[in-house]
């Protein structure tokens, strides 16, 4: 089944009716859990590097409290949205999951590892970086900058956000862009409300205020992956974390913002399938 036709199921954990989708039950030993950017729903993951991901993964790619279907409200601060994840996680009935952030979602991940570390086994982190990391406090002004631009353009605002500003750039935002809007109305998730954007916004903006992090809590091993002109969640993010988590991977694609890995969709779903495989056989 493509990830253009899988259907939107619903849980309900603490009074909260949570959107999910799942593909692939029983391709891996843990599923891989996503969790997606600022401003996104399940919608916003590129159709081509879910489907590549679920050849060899168990997926399951949620919607928190306050976004999309789900019901319920942003929290005010990444730290609970970090322990909401974790009991939607577990309310699916998982004890042990891979678990993959990007961008806002990443700085989430953290914070599950943060909260209940025994709940994962592998993480995947995307065009993030750690609390305080540089720029995290500047994404509200960065994003409305790329927003502006991109009315005045008549464009996505991904275009601006998520791939740099050069030919190549537009070129291959105009093909993702194009794979995203390729799903149709019988299979579309609920829209993010601008109360939900806008508090996301503050609650990234607390996160990147707060005192600086370690990472000590991250002994997992861990995966880290940019592209090299990301200015969304600056690229020298991935290299302080890299240096932080011990044995950690990183890996920055050359020519790419911060949607590389939808830019460069098959090398990055061979690169996480890779990641996890050679962990598995040495866990």
């Amino acid at each position: 089944m493509s990830y253009l036709t899988t259907p939107t199921s619903f849980i309900t954990v603490d009074g909260t009716k949570i959107a999910y989708r799942e593909l692939s039950p029983g391709a891996s030993r843990l599923p891989l859990v996503m969790l997606v950017h600022l401003a996104a729903n399940l919608d916003n993951w590129d159709p081509r590097l879910v489907d590549q991901l679920a050849n060899d993964r168990h997926l399951i790619l949620l919607d928190l409290p306050g976004v999309g279907a789900s019901s319920g409200t942003v929290p005010p601060t990444l730290e609970e949205a970090g322990e909401q994840a974790a009991r939607i996680v577990r309310g699916l009935g998982h004890d042990r999951v891979d678990l993959l952030g990007l961008s806002m979602g990443g700085m989430i991940a953290q914070e599950v590892v943060r909260h209940d570390p025994e709940l994962v086994e592998r993480l995947i982190l995307v065009g993030t970086g750690p609390r305080a990391g540089l720029g995290i406090d500047k994404v509200t002004p960065t994003t409305f900058r790329h927003m502006f631009r991109a009315a005045l353009k008549r464009k996505d605002p991904k275009r601006y956000i998520f791939y740099t500003r050069d030919a190549h750039g537009e070129a291959v935002a105009n093909e993702v862009l194009g794979r995203l809007g390729s799903r149709t109305a019988q299979y579309a998730d609920k829209a993010v409300t601008v109360p939900s954007f806008l508090r996301q916004l503050r609650a990234i903006k607390r996160w990147g205020a707060s005192p600086a992090d370690d990472l000590s809590h991250i002994t997992m091993p861990t995966l880290i992956v940019n592209g090299d002109t990301d200015d969304m969640v600056p690229t020298p993010n991935s290299y302080d974390m890299h240096e932080r988590i011990a044995d950690s991977r990183l890996v920055i694609y050359p020519h790419a913002g911060h949607g590389s890995l939808f830019q460069h969709a098959e090398e990055f779903a061979a690169e996480v399938n890779g990641f996890l495989a050679d962990t598995a056989a040495n866990s």
